[in-house]
């Protein structure tokens, strides 16, 4: 069995985060109370309430933020200037290959990003710099200095590719991939990606793991990236292993410097989408098809022998935060730790909510999006209606089991994956496990608290890999 936290002087009480939130972290609205619990579900935080007051401030609820009025508007108001420094959603990107091709998405009022006309914009810059890598790796003998050169263009046209298949892709779709020429963006991501990974000390492998625990109407196969510090001369060696969880539009390829990080502390790194999303094999309308992706995995890394099986951590983003959540209840057994990031696990699935959040930070509508991802196809309305019951991690009583130790990290204004879902989760769980849910919100920051939200997982992680 995994340890548990077991020390509560440093753990704060569900009402102290609470009080914390309102008065601390956004005194402004010192008068906002969370809603009532409802009598059917004693101890929670209800998502059902309709005079709820939402944390983050009913004006920042009610907002429609100016990117969504098009594509303009979303280049000069969200997007040019972290493309300038690239940062998220740029990184290993350059200001100069992206600005030509939102110059010409203006000039020519390409404004849905679920257009082939959007993303076929994207695909020759990005297939020139491949080509253009190719060639620099063609000699036989190279300079020095070469290979690092290739790969950085490799990663530059893989950033492109990645905002071409914005905001969504999936293989489990109604009839299958939901976007073909989004699909053949995320192809070539993967085969650009690979190519820079093969150039590194520590390469990534792509390893098509078994989905042994599968039923008949889910994919065979769990794609997942693998890189490991290089051994010791003396070999054999078992490493200390994070398995990262993607979101809802950051996949396997899009993880470079978490991993880097991961290398300098000497741990491995297994990465995969979750359900619903890109290559992954589960049947995204089944709540329970997580445990049999997470069985078939750990079976493969049983057997695999380079994984330490008794320091094994999770870190789920964004969307994959939940699963972070749901794993650490679900398989407590198997691991020293969860980072939940950006989690949305109840108040997440509520319909106001949903409706609201397409006006908020996401670059384009999410409700078409999580509709498909939860396997309700195009029925949004569907999904709106009947989510929260499927899928809510409150509703279906996992909250209430033991989890291993669980770190939970979000912006305050959030507008994604609410604020209070990570409080909620603080009134659940073992009592005789001393609310081994630790915390940090940050004051002010909006979807998983970028850009300070580093700073508090990695000093946690090495702390849990410590103590293991």
């Amino acid at each position: 069995m995994a340890p548990h936290l077991t020390d509560t002087t440093s753990i704060p009480s569900a009402s102290e985060v609470v009080q914390t939130v309102k008065n601390t972290l956004i005194p402004a609205l010192s008068a906002v109370t969370l809603s009532p619990k409802p009598v059917d579900s004693p101890g929670s935080l209800s998502a059902d309430h309709p005079n709820r007051a939402w944390i983050m401030g009913r004006d920042a609820f009610e907002k429609v933020m100016p990117h969504h009025k098009g594509i303009k508007e979303l280049w000069e108001t969200k997007w040019q200037f972290p493309c300038s420094k690239s940062l998220y959603p740029f990184h290993d990107g350059l200001y100069t290959d992206f600005l030509p091709i939102f110059t010409h998405l203006i000039n020519n009022s390409i404004d849905s990003g679920t257009s082939p006309e959007y993303t076929n914009t994207f695909l020759p810059v990005a297939d020139a710099l491949v080509a253009h890598a190719d060639k620099l790796l063609s000699k036989p003998l190279l300079p020095p200095g070469r290979k690092k050169e290739a790969s950085e263009i490799y990663l530059r046209a893989c950033a492109i590719y990645r905002i071409a298949r914005f905001p969504y892709i999936t293989a489990r779709g109604p009839k299958g991939v939901n976007d073909k020429t989004k699909w053949e963006a995320w192809t070539a991501q993967k085969s650009a990606y690979l190519k820079a990974a093969r150039l590194w000390g520590s390469p990534v492998k792509e390893v098509l793991v078994p989905h042994v625990k599968g039923r008949d109407n889910e994919g065979r196969e769990i794609p997942v990236y693998v890189r490991c510090p290089v051994p010791g001369p003396e070999g054999g060696w078992c490493w200390p292993t994070v398995i990262l969880l993607t979101g809802l539009d950051g996949y396997r390829p899009d993880n470079t410097v978490r991993c880097d990080e991961f290398l300098k502390r000497g741990w491995a790194s297994v990465v995969l989408e979750i359900p619903g999303t890109a290559d992954c094999p589960s049947d995204p309308a089944d709540p329970e098809a997580p445990e049999r992706l997470w069985d078939s995995l750990f079976h493969w890394m049983e057997g695999d022998g380079r994984f330490d099986m008794g320091k094994l951590m999770v870190w789920g983003l964004s969307s994959g935060g939940y699963y972070a959540v749901r794993i650490a209840h679900t398989h407590r057994q198997r691991l020293i730790g969860s980072v939940a990031q950006g989690a949305g696990v109840h108040h997440f699935f509520d319909r106001e909510w949903i409706e609201k959040a397409d006006g908020h930070e996401y670059p384009f509508q999410l409700s078409p999006a999580f509709a498909m991802k939860h396997g309700y196809g195009e029925d949004v309305e569907g999904y709106k209606s009947g989510v929260q019951e499927k899928f809510s991690l409150l509703k279906n009583g996992i909250l209430e089991r033991e989890s291993c130790r669980l770190l939970l990290v979000n912006g305050v204004l959030d507008g994604l994956m609410p604020i209070e879902d990570s409080i909620m989760l603080m009134e659940h769980g073992s009592p005789k496990e001393a609310r081994r849910v630790m915390n940090q919100f940050f004051t002010g920051a909006l979807h998983m608290g970028y850009p300070a939200a580093n700073s508090a997982v990695y000093p946690w992680m090495e702390s849990v890999m410590r103590s293991n």
